[in-house]
């Protein structure tokens, strides 16, 4: 490394308490991101191993899945990140009332996205999908389908508790907008990962 270089990367770290400019809040929260979407990677490669090696031929995913109704699924929670990116950008102009409106937009749509996550886990398991038994080939496809989706329904359902405590600590004039934008870093992973989820499992 040139001393330039060097010196050029120094002058951006600044160290202290807020390397690159970021609080520590922030850097623990991509800290925790960059963990947590290796252990998403993991599942993903995980799937598509055991999807390589089966036994038995795939199901067809539009044979056991509603696409139209996943895509509705994807459609409202990119929606709701959306809405978030405008609770963030509200906060740090000082719009108080319009992040929070925004932040409860989020809530709902959030809310939705596991309302249909709920029915589509009811609808399969009253098919006969369980974690030991597939009744559309081998139990590999219902085992990976119940872990990732319960895995990530696990962080939507976080990222709704984290959002209702936000919305209210904003209510009260409580929350400043760095908050607001660690609960949109944290919400818009959890939608990109189902981005992948959505592309890679319903998908392909």
């Amino acid at each position: 490394m040139h001393a330039t270089d060097a010196a050029v990367m120094e002058a951006g770290w600044g160290g202290g308490a807020a390397p690159f400019g970021a609080s520590w809040q922030k850097t623990m929260m991509w800290i925790f991101i960059v963990t947590h979407a290796l252990l998403f990677s993991g599942l993903l490669c995980g799937y598509a191993f055991l999807r390589r090696a089966r036994p038995a031929p795939w199901p067809r995913q539009s044979e056991v899945f509603s696409i139209p109704f996943i895509a509705l699924m994807t459609f409202i929670l990119i929606t709701s990140s959306v809405f978030m990116a405008i609770a963030v950008t509200a906060a740090k102009l000082g719009d108080g009332k319009k992040a929070l409106i925004n932040l409860i937009l989020t809530i709902v749509g959030g809310a939705a996205f596991l309302s249909c996550q709920a029915i589509e886990w009811t609808h399969l398991i009253h098919d006969g999908a369980r974690l030991t038994h597939n009744p559309w080939g081998p139990p590999q496809f219902s085992q990976s389908f119940f872990l990732l989706t319960g895995f990530h329904g696990s962080h939507v359902l976080s990222g709704l508790i984290i959002l209702i405590v936000t919305a209210i600590r904003t209510s009260m004039g409580r929350t400043p907008p760095q908050g607001i934008e660690m609960a949109g870093l944290y919400w818009h992973f959890v939608d990109l990962v189902w981005v992948f989820i959505f592309t890679l499992y319903y998908l392909l």
